[in-house]
Protein backbone atom coordinates (compact mmCIF):
# COMPACT_ATOMS: atom_id res chain seq x y z
CA UNK A 1 0.00 0.00 0.00
CA UNK A 2 0.87 3.52 -0.63
CA UNK A 3 2.38 5.72 1.98
CA UNK A 4 -0.26 8.47 0.71
CA UNK A 5 -3.37 6.14 1.37
CA UNK A 6 -2.42 5.65 4.95
CA UNK A 7 -3.88 8.25 6.52
CA UNK A 8 -1.70 10.43 7.47
CA UNK A 9 2.01 10.85 9.51
CA UNK A 10 0.18 8.23 12.34
CA UNK A 11 -0.83 6.20 10.04
CA UNK A 12 2.71 6.16 7.78
CA UNK A 13 4.62 5.69 11.91
CA UNK A 14 2.30 2.83 12.93
CA UNK A 15 2.98 1.15 9.27
CA UNK A 16 6.48 1.71 9.40
CA UNK A 17 6.40 0.36 12.98
CA UNK A 18 4.91 -2.88 11.51
CA UNK A 19 7.81 -3.27 9.50
CA UNK A 20 10.37 -2.28 12.33
CA UNK A 21 9.35 -5.53 14.25
CA UNK A 22 9.62 -7.86 11.53
CA UNK A 23 13.47 -6.37 11.71
CA UNK A 24 13.63 -7.18 15.17
CA UNK A 25 12.27 -10.44 14.70
CA UNK A 26 14.67 -11.65 12.04
CA UNK A 27 17.66 -9.33 13.66
CA UNK A 28 17.93 -6.90 11.34
CA UNK A 29 17.15 -3.97 12.47
CA UNK A 30 19.92 -1.48 13.19
CA UNK A 31 22.31 -3.22 11.65
CA UNK A 32 26.11 -1.83 12.67
CA UNK A 33 28.63 -3.94 10.40
CA UNK A 34 27.98 -2.09 7.09
CA UNK A 35 31.65 -0.23 5.69
CA UNK A 36 31.35 1.93 3.32
CA UNK A 37 34.25 2.79 1.35
CA UNK A 38 32.64 5.42 -2.14
CA UNK A 39 31.36 8.66 -1.36
CA UNK A 40 28.72 9.83 -3.76
CA UNK A 41 30.09 13.27 -4.60
CA UNK A 42 33.77 11.41 -5.17
CA UNK A 43 32.25 9.04 -7.51
CA UNK A 44 30.24 11.36 -9.41
CA UNK A 45 33.29 13.41 -9.80
CA UNK A 46 35.52 10.68 -10.54
CA UNK A 47 33.74 8.84 -13.20
CA UNK A 48 30.85 11.32 -14.78
CA UNK A 49 32.66 12.69 -17.80
CA UNK A 50 33.48 8.78 -18.72
CA UNK A 51 31.30 8.26 -21.71
CA UNK A 52 28.94 4.62 -21.46
CA UNK A 53 31.22 2.77 -23.67
CA UNK A 54 34.50 4.10 -21.41
CA UNK A 55 33.03 3.36 -18.18
CA UNK A 56 31.81 -0.46 -19.80
CA UNK A 57 35.34 -0.87 -20.67
CA UNK A 58 36.46 -0.10 -17.14
CA UNK A 59 34.41 -2.62 -15.54
CA UNK A 60 34.52 -0.50 -11.96
CA UNK A 61 33.37 -3.25 -9.82
CA UNK A 62 33.45 -3.38 -6.01
CA UNK A 63 31.77 -0.01 -5.02
CA UNK A 64 30.44 0.25 -2.13
CA UNK A 65 27.85 3.45 -0.54
CA UNK A 66 25.66 4.12 2.12
CA UNK A 67 22.98 6.72 2.80
CA UNK A 68 19.21 7.88 2.93
CA UNK A 69 16.81 6.93 0.59
CA UNK A 70 15.34 9.90 -0.76
CA UNK A 71 13.80 8.94 -3.95
CA UNK A 72 12.54 5.72 -5.08
CA UNK A 73 11.12 4.15 -8.67
CA UNK A 74 9.56 0.61 -7.75
CA UNK A 75 9.05 -1.54 -10.87
CA UNK A 76 8.03 -4.95 -11.31
CA UNK A 77 11.53 -6.85 -12.20
CA UNK A 78 13.81 -3.58 -11.85
CA UNK A 79 13.65 -0.42 -9.98
CA UNK A 80 15.86 3.10 -8.83
CA UNK A 81 16.42 4.58 -6.26
CA UNK A 82 18.48 7.85 -5.09
CA UNK A 83 20.57 7.64 -1.93
CA UNK A 84 22.08 10.70 -0.26
CA UNK A 85 25.39 10.19 1.66
CA UNK A 86 27.11 13.59 3.72
CA UNK A 87 28.80 14.82 0.24
CA UNK A 88 25.64 14.27 -2.19
CA UNK A 89 23.35 11.60 -4.27
CA UNK A 90 23.70 9.14 -6.40
CA UNK A 91 21.58 6.66 -8.12
CA UNK A 92 21.04 2.92 -7.41
CA UNK A 93 19.68 0.41 -9.72
CA UNK A 94 18.57 -2.64 -8.71
CA UNK A 95 17.04 -5.88 -10.15
CA UNK A 96 16.00 -9.90 -10.24
CA UNK A 97 18.90 -10.34 -12.47
CA UNK A 98 21.30 -8.71 -9.81
CA UNK A 99 20.11 -9.74 -6.62
CA UNK A 100 18.49 -12.80 -5.15
CA UNK A 101 14.48 -12.47 -5.48
CA UNK A 102 13.90 -12.49 -1.71
CA UNK A 103 16.11 -9.29 -1.21
CA UNK A 104 14.66 -7.76 -4.48
CA UNK A 105 11.18 -8.07 -2.61
CA UNK A 106 12.47 -6.88 0.43
CA UNK A 107 14.09 -3.75 -1.46
CA UNK A 108 10.64 -2.47 -2.28
CA UNK A 109 8.69 -2.42 0.42
CA UNK A 110 11.65 -0.44 2.20
CA UNK A 111 10.95 3.40 2.86
CA UNK A 112 11.76 6.88 1.94
CA UNK A 113 14.14 7.95 4.35
CA UNK A 114 15.51 4.50 5.31
CA UNK A 115 19.49 4.36 5.35
CA UNK A 116 20.86 1.74 3.17
CA UNK A 117 24.01 0.11 2.14
CA UNK A 118 25.00 -0.52 -1.59
CA UNK A 119 27.67 -2.85 -3.18
CA UNK A 120 28.09 -3.42 -7.01
CA UNK A 121 29.48 -1.74 -9.99
CA UNK A 122 29.29 1.40 -12.10
CA UNK A 123 27.20 2.07 -15.55
CA UNK A 124 25.53 5.11 -16.93
CA UNK A 125 22.07 4.62 -18.22
CA UNK A 126 19.98 5.62 -21.67
CA UNK A 127 20.09 8.95 -19.93
CA UNK A 128 23.45 9.10 -18.99
CA UNK A 129 23.54 9.19 -15.51
CA UNK A 130 25.90 7.40 -13.52
CA UNK A 131 24.37 4.72 -11.34
CA UNK A 132 25.58 1.98 -9.25
CA UNK A 133 24.20 -1.61 -10.44
CA UNK A 134 23.49 -3.59 -7.20
CA UNK A 135 24.69 -6.81 -6.45
CA UNK A 136 23.70 -6.81 -2.56
CA UNK A 137 22.20 -4.30 -0.87
CA UNK A 138 20.98 -4.07 2.89
CA UNK A 139 18.71 -1.80 5.10
CA UNK A 140 21.12 -0.40 8.28
CA UNK A 141 18.35 1.79 9.36
CA UNK A 142 14.34 2.34 9.64
CA UNK A 143 13.04 5.33 9.55
CA UNK A 144 10.18 5.13 11.35
CA UNK A 145 9.12 8.99 10.31
CA UNK A 146 8.79 9.99 7.07
CA UNK A 147 10.82 12.67 5.69
CA UNK A 148 9.63 16.21 4.54
CA UNK A 149 7.82 16.49 1.29
CA UNK A 150 10.27 16.38 -1.34
CA UNK A 151 8.87 19.61 -3.08
CA UNK A 152 7.48 21.80 -0.31
CA UNK A 153 10.30 20.90 2.12
CA UNK A 154 10.05 22.51 5.95
CA UNK A 155 7.47 25.85 5.23
CA UNK A 156 7.73 26.11 9.40
CA UNK A 157 10.16 28.08 10.33
CA UNK A 158 10.37 26.90 13.57
CA UNK A 159 10.25 23.23 12.51
CA UNK A 160 14.00 23.86 10.58
CA UNK A 161 15.38 25.54 13.35
CA UNK A 162 14.11 23.03 16.52
CA UNK A 163 14.54 19.99 14.26
CA UNK A 164 17.80 21.14 12.05
CA UNK A 165 18.32 17.36 11.26
CA UNK A 166 15.20 17.59 8.84
CA UNK A 167 16.03 21.04 7.55
CA UNK A 168 19.74 19.36 6.74
CA UNK A 169 17.81 16.43 5.27
CA UNK A 170 15.46 17.89 3.17
CA UNK A 171 17.09 21.39 1.79
CA UNK A 172 20.54 21.51 -0.01
CA UNK A 173 20.64 24.98 0.16
CA UNK A 174 20.55 24.82 4.18
CA UNK A 175 23.79 22.04 4.08
CA UNK A 176 25.59 24.28 1.59
CA UNK A 177 25.22 26.83 4.23
CA UNK A 178 26.90 24.89 6.83
CA UNK A 179 29.40 23.39 4.07
CA UNK A 180 30.63 26.75 3.34
CA UNK A 181 30.75 28.08 7.16
CA UNK A 182 33.13 25.68 7.58
CA UNK A 183 35.07 26.73 4.42
CA UNK A 184 35.13 30.33 6.04
CA UNK A 185 36.74 29.48 8.81
CA UNK A 186 38.94 27.17 7.31
CA UNK A 187 40.31 30.45 5.46
CA UNK A 188 40.27 32.58 8.13
CA UNK A 189 42.57 29.91 10.39
CA UNK A 190 44.83 29.60 7.37
CA UNK A 191 45.04 33.22 6.80
CA UNK A 192 46.37 33.31 10.36
CA UNK A 193 48.53 30.32 10.44
CA UNK A 194 50.73 31.71 6.96
CA UNK A 195 51.45 35.03 9.38
CA UNK A 196 52.66 32.38 11.96
CA UNK A 197 50.19 32.69 14.75
CA UNK A 198 49.39 29.80 17.11
CA UNK A 199 46.01 28.71 17.83
CA UNK A 200 45.78 28.02 21.48
CA UNK A 201 42.17 27.16 24.18
CA UNK A 202 41.82 29.29 27.18
CA UNK A 203 38.96 29.01 29.67
CA UNK A 204 35.11 28.76 28.92
CA UNK A 205 34.22 29.43 32.76
CA UNK A 206 35.75 32.54 34.33
CA UNK A 207 35.98 33.01 38.29
CA UNK A 208 35.38 36.63 37.17
CA UNK A 209 33.45 38.10 34.04
CA UNK A 210 35.45 40.18 31.69
CA UNK A 211 37.30 40.79 28.07
CA UNK A 212 33.80 42.82 26.79
CA UNK A 213 31.48 45.13 28.21
CA UNK A 214 28.23 42.11 28.32
CA UNK A 215 26.03 40.99 31.15
CA UNK A 216 27.27 37.12 31.86
CA UNK A 217 25.82 33.65 32.19
CA UNK A 218 26.44 32.45 36.33
CA UNK A 219 26.99 29.28 36.61
CA UNK A 220 27.60 26.96 39.82
CA UNK A 221 30.38 24.88 41.11
CA UNK A 222 29.45 22.86 43.37
CA UNK A 223 32.65 21.23 44.33
CA UNK A 224 34.42 24.02 44.81
CA UNK A 225 30.88 26.01 46.33
CA UNK A 226 31.66 29.16 44.10
CA UNK A 227 29.89 30.86 41.20
CA UNK A 228 31.69 30.65 37.75
CA UNK A 229 30.53 32.89 34.96
CA UNK A 230 30.16 31.32 31.10
CA UNK A 231 32.53 33.18 29.15
CA UNK A 232 31.77 36.81 27.28
CA UNK A 233 35.22 37.11 25.49
CA UNK A 234 38.66 35.26 26.04
CA UNK A 235 40.56 38.85 25.81
CA UNK A 236 42.16 39.09 29.06
CA UNK A 237 43.22 35.31 28.58
CA UNK A 238 45.22 35.39 25.59
CA UNK A 239 46.52 39.19 26.44
CA UNK A 240 47.91 37.24 29.49
CA UNK A 241 49.70 34.98 26.78
CA UNK A 242 51.75 38.00 25.29
CA UNK A 243 52.76 38.87 28.72
CA UNK A 244 54.32 34.96 29.02
CA UNK A 245 55.69 35.40 25.47
CA UNK A 246 53.71 34.32 22.70
CA UNK A 247 53.37 37.03 20.35
CA UNK A 248 51.12 35.92 17.83
CA UNK A 249 48.11 33.72 18.96
CA UNK A 250 44.40 33.02 17.96
CA UNK A 251 41.17 31.75 19.55
CA UNK A 252 37.96 30.66 17.84
CA UNK A 253 36.04 30.46 20.51
CA UNK A 254 32.43 29.88 21.79
CA UNK A 255 31.19 32.78 23.94
CA UNK A 256 28.20 34.08 25.69
CA UNK A 257 26.14 37.04 26.64
CA UNK A 258 23.13 36.87 28.30
CA UNK A 259 21.15 39.08 26.36
CA UNK A 260 18.12 39.10 24.09
CA UNK A 261 17.00 37.37 20.82
CA UNK A 262 17.13 38.79 17.83
CA UNK A 263 18.26 38.15 13.81
CA UNK A 264 21.65 39.50 14.78
CA UNK A 265 21.82 38.08 18.30
CA UNK A 266 22.55 34.74 20.35
CA UNK A 267 23.05 34.21 23.33
CA UNK A 268 25.83 31.52 22.43
CA UNK A 269 28.09 32.56 19.35
CA UNK A 270 31.48 32.06 17.91
CA UNK A 271 34.29 34.61 17.59
CA UNK A 272 37.92 34.90 16.08
CA UNK A 273 39.95 36.74 18.20
CA UNK A 274 43.77 37.47 17.43
CA UNK A 275 46.52 39.33 18.93
CA UNK A 276 49.78 40.66 17.49
CA UNK A 277 52.42 42.04 19.55
CA UNK A 278 54.83 44.65 17.43
CA UNK A 279 52.35 45.76 15.47
CA UNK A 280 50.33 48.44 14.79
CA UNK A 281 46.64 49.41 14.11
CA UNK A 282 47.26 50.44 10.14
CA UNK A 283 49.08 46.90 10.00
CA UNK A 284 45.99 45.07 11.25
CA UNK A 285 42.91 46.72 9.57
CA UNK A 286 44.97 45.95 6.22
CA UNK A 287 45.25 42.28 7.98
CA UNK A 288 41.77 42.24 8.51
CA UNK A 289 40.56 43.04 5.14
CA UNK A 290 42.69 41.22 3.70
CA UNK A 291 41.29 38.29 5.58
CA UNK A 292 37.93 38.72 5.17
CA UNK A 293 38.60 39.51 1.14
CA UNK A 294 40.20 35.61 1.39
CA UNK A 295 37.24 34.05 2.80
CA UNK A 296 34.83 35.58 0.77
CA UNK A 297 36.76 34.72 -2.70
CA UNK A 298 36.79 31.16 -1.54
CA UNK A 299 32.94 31.08 -1.11
CA UNK A 300 31.78 33.73 -3.71
CA UNK A 301 34.31 33.44 -6.54
CA UNK A 302 33.70 37.38 -6.14
CA UNK A 303 34.07 40.64 -3.77
CA UNK A 304 31.14 41.92 -5.04
CA UNK A 305 28.27 40.16 -2.96
CA UNK A 306 24.55 40.71 -1.96
CA UNK A 307 23.63 40.78 1.16
CA UNK A 308 19.58 40.82 1.60
CA UNK A 309 18.90 43.80 0.02
CA UNK A 310 21.77 45.63 -0.34
CA UNK A 311 24.65 45.08 -2.90
CA UNK A 312 28.18 45.55 -1.23
CA UNK A 313 31.97 45.76 -3.05
CA UNK A 314 34.34 44.43 -0.74
CA UNK A 315 36.96 45.35 -2.56
CA UNK A 316 36.33 48.68 -1.50
CA UNK A 317 37.39 49.31 2.48
CA UNK A 318 36.52 52.83 3.96
CA UNK A 319 38.46 53.99 6.90
CA UNK A 320 36.64 57.10 8.68
CA UNK A 321 36.17 59.21 12.14
CA UNK A 322 33.01 58.24 14.33
CA UNK A 323 32.71 62.10 14.89
CA UNK A 324 32.65 62.78 11.27
CA UNK A 325 30.22 59.81 10.41
CA UNK A 326 27.96 61.27 13.21
CA UNK A 327 28.25 64.58 11.43
CA UNK A 328 27.48 63.58 8.00
CA UNK A 329 24.48 61.83 9.21
CA UNK A 330 23.44 65.11 11.82
CA UNK A 331 23.93 67.56 9.03
CA UNK A 332 22.21 69.99 12.10
CA UNK A 333 25.04 69.01 15.18
CA UNK A 334 28.31 71.12 14.67
CA UNK A 335 31.96 69.73 16.09
CA UNK A 336 31.26 72.31 19.12
CA UNK A 337 27.96 69.86 19.85
CA UNK A 338 29.27 66.80 19.76
CA UNK A 339 32.21 68.71 22.02
CA UNK A 340 29.54 68.64 24.50
CA UNK A 341 28.81 65.22 24.79
CA UNK A 342 30.23 62.49 26.63
CA UNK A 343 32.01 59.54 25.34
CA UNK A 344 28.69 57.01 25.85
CA UNK A 345 26.45 59.54 24.69
CA UNK A 346 28.53 60.41 21.10
CA UNK A 347 28.39 56.51 20.81
CA UNK A 348 24.82 55.85 21.66
CA UNK A 349 23.83 58.90 18.52
CA UNK A 350 26.42 57.08 16.22
CA UNK A 351 24.50 53.80 17.06
CA UNK A 352 20.99 55.59 16.60
CA UNK A 353 21.78 57.77 13.22
CA UNK A 354 24.99 55.96 11.37
CA UNK A 355 25.65 52.13 12.16
CA UNK A 356 22.87 51.03 9.84
CA UNK A 357 23.51 53.18 7.20
CA UNK A 358 27.02 51.90 7.08
CA UNK A 359 26.42 49.22 4.17
CA UNK A 360 30.07 49.25 2.04
CA UNK A 361 33.08 48.19 4.30
CA UNK A 362 34.06 50.49 6.36
CA UNK A 363 36.50 50.88 9.55
CA UNK A 364 34.92 53.30 11.96
CA UNK A 365 38.19 54.60 14.02
CA UNK A 366 38.88 57.28 16.91
CA UNK A 367 36.23 55.65 19.50
CA UNK A 368 35.83 57.79 22.32
CA UNK A 369 38.57 55.84 25.73
CA UNK A 370 35.21 55.84 28.13
CA UNK A 371 33.48 53.11 25.72
CA UNK A 372 36.85 51.37 25.46
CA UNK A 373 38.06 50.20 28.99
CA UNK A 374 40.40 47.77 27.54
CA UNK A 375 41.93 50.25 24.76
CA UNK A 376 45.09 52.48 24.44
CA UNK A 377 44.84 55.77 24.60
CA UNK A 378 45.88 57.73 21.30
CA UNK A 379 49.51 59.06 21.48
CA UNK A 380 47.94 62.79 19.89
CA UNK A 381 44.45 62.56 21.48
CA UNK A 382 44.44 61.10 24.88
CA UNK A 383 40.51 61.35 24.70
CA UNK A 384 40.30 58.61 22.23
CA UNK A 385 41.37 55.24 21.90
CA UNK A 386 43.45 53.40 18.73
CA UNK A 387 40.80 51.34 17.90
CA UNK A 388 38.78 50.32 15.48
CA UNK A 389 35.44 48.72 14.44
CA UNK A 390 34.39 47.23 11.13
CA UNK A 391 30.79 47.33 9.73
CA UNK A 392 29.46 46.25 6.77
CA UNK A 393 25.92 45.83 5.68
CA UNK A 394 24.95 48.19 8.26
CA UNK A 395 26.00 45.50 10.93
CA UNK A 396 29.23 45.27 13.20
CA UNK A 397 31.54 42.42 11.95
CA UNK A 398 35.04 43.16 13.83
CA UNK A 399 35.77 45.10 16.51
CA UNK A 400 39.68 46.19 16.89
CA UNK A 401 42.63 48.34 19.34
CA UNK A 402 45.89 49.05 20.35
CA UNK A 403 46.16 47.01 23.38
CA UNK A 404 46.07 48.78 26.66
CA UNK A 405 49.80 47.89 28.86
CA UNK A 406 50.00 50.32 31.12
CA UNK A 407 48.70 48.53 34.66
CA UNK A 408 47.95 51.81 36.14
CA UNK A 409 45.76 52.84 33.56
CA UNK A 410 43.80 49.41 33.22
CA UNK A 411 43.58 49.42 37.27
CA UNK A 412 41.78 52.57 37.25
CA UNK A 413 39.42 51.92 33.96
CA UNK A 414 38.47 48.84 35.77
CA UNK A 415 37.76 50.60 38.92
CA UNK A 416 35.36 53.01 36.43
CA UNK A 417 33.56 50.13 35.49
CA UNK A 418 33.28 48.82 38.82
CA UNK A 419 31.74 52.23 39.97
CA UNK A 420 29.46 52.24 37.03
CA UNK A 421 28.41 48.41 37.71
CA UNK A 422 27.46 49.73 41.63
CA UNK A 423 25.32 52.14 40.30
CA UNK A 424 23.17 49.64 37.51
CA UNK A 425 24.95 48.97 34.66
CA UNK A 426 24.68 44.81 34.27
CA UNK A 427 26.86 45.01 31.35
CA UNK A 428 29.85 47.09 32.85
CA UNK A 429 33.34 44.55 33.36
CA UNK A 430 33.80 43.57 37.37
CA UNK A 431 37.63 44.50 38.69
CA UNK A 432 40.55 41.69 37.68
CA UNK A 433 43.22 41.72 40.20
CA UNK A 434 45.11 39.02 38.28
CA UNK A 435 45.17 40.77 35.03
CA UNK A 436 46.17 43.79 36.20
CA UNK A 437 49.02 42.06 38.05
CA UNK A 438 50.41 40.21 34.78
CA UNK A 439 50.46 43.47 33.14
CA UNK A 440 52.56 44.91 35.91
CA UNK A 441 55.05 41.89 35.22
CA UNK A 442 55.06 44.25 31.17
CA UNK A 443 52.82 42.93 28.05
CA UNK A 444 54.52 44.47 24.89
CA UNK A 445 52.39 46.42 22.16
CA UNK A 446 50.47 44.69 20.88
CA UNK A 447 47.07 44.99 18.55
CA UNK A 448 43.75 42.60 19.18
CA UNK A 449 40.87 41.96 16.52
CA UNK A 450 37.74 39.73 17.93
CA UNK A 451 35.32 39.10 14.26
CA UNK A 452 31.85 37.70 14.94
CA UNK A 453 31.96 34.38 12.59
CA UNK A 454 28.28 33.88 12.65
CA UNK A 455 27.75 37.51 11.53
CA UNK A 456 30.36 36.84 8.84
CA UNK A 457 29.09 33.75 7.69
CA UNK A 458 25.60 35.66 7.34
CA UNK A 459 27.34 37.77 4.74
CA UNK A 460 29.11 35.42 2.70
CA UNK A 461 26.22 32.96 2.80
CA UNK A 462 23.70 36.24 2.23
CA UNK A 463 21.54 35.20 5.31
CA UNK A 464 19.76 37.89 6.84
CA UNK A 465 19.13 35.75 10.07
CA UNK A 466 21.85 34.72 12.50
CA UNK A 467 19.71 31.62 12.91
CA UNK A 468 20.07 30.60 9.40
CA UNK A 469 24.07 30.04 10.32
CA UNK A 470 23.65 28.51 13.24
CA UNK A 471 22.83 24.62 13.37
CA UNK A 472 21.05 24.78 17.09
CA UNK A 473 19.95 28.28 17.63
CA UNK A 474 18.45 29.49 20.83
CA UNK A 475 14.76 29.79 21.23
CA UNK A 476 11.60 30.92 22.81
CA UNK A 477 9.79 28.58 24.19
Amino acid sequence: MSEENLGGEDGIIEERRKKLEILRSNKKAYINNFYKENFAKDLISDFSKLTKEELEEKNITGISVAGRVILRRIMGNASFATIRDGSGDIQIYISKNTVNKELYEDFKTWDLGDIIGVEGRLFKTRTDELTIEASNTILITKSVRPMPDKFKGLSDIEIRYRQRYLDLMSSDESKKVFVDRTKIIDSMRSSLRNRNFIEVETPMMHPIPGGAVARPFITKHNALDRDLYLRIAPELYLKRLLVGGFERVFEINRSFRNEGLSTRHNPEFTMLEYYEAYSSLDRTIKFTEDMIKDATEEICGTLKINWGEDNIDLSDFRKETLSNLVLEENKNLSEDDLAKLNGKELLELFEETVESKLIQPTFVIGYPVEVSPLSRRNNDNPAIADRFELFIGGKEIANGFCELNDPDDQAERFKAQVKAKDAGDKEAMSYDQDYVTSLEHGMPPAVGVGIGIDRLVMMITNQTSIRDVILFPQLKT
